[in-house]
């Protein structure tokens, strides 16, 4: 009479899964941080630019105010569009050309720095600059 032979091997898998996983978490981990770090400097920019558009709107009409005021409400309407930065690191530049005159153009300019970090590694870093030019009302 012959027996029946066993199978005792298996095929069992259950832990391959897991180990794929602890070996692609890390570089997924790198992307998601650099991607959140990434959005974090682009929201920065676009506040700039919309700091940078509020201010040469602020000196089109600038003309009206007193002369030695208009520079300073300028970079001051720059500073309160962009309270969710650090103002202290923006800088803010107001030129006019020729004057304050009627149909002058005011020009605007602002810079501020940022820097991508990954796992405590400075990836790149460098200043957000934007410039708006608009016409004296």
């Amino acid at each position: 009479m012959k027996t029946p032979q066993r199978k005792f091997q298996r095929n069992r898998e259950s832990g391959q899964t897991m180990v794929e996983f602890a070996l692609i978490l890390p570089t997924l981990a790198i992307l998601l941080f650099g991607i959140i770090q990434f959005g974090i400097a682009f929201n920065n920019y676009l506040t700039v630019t919309d700091a940078v558009r509020a201010g040469a709107r602020q000196g089109a009409v600038a003309r009206l105010l007193p002369a030695g005021d208009r520079e300073s409400s300028v970079t001051a309407r720059v500073l309160a569009a962009a309270d969710n930065l650090d103002t202290s690191k923006l800088s803010v530049s107001v030129s006019v050309s020729p004057g304050w005159q009627t149909g002058a153009d005011v020009t605007v300019s602002a810079t501020y720095p940022y820097d991508i970090n990954l796992l405590g590694q400075v990836i790149a870093s460098g200043n957000l600059e934007s410039s708006t030019t608009e016409r004296v009302e």
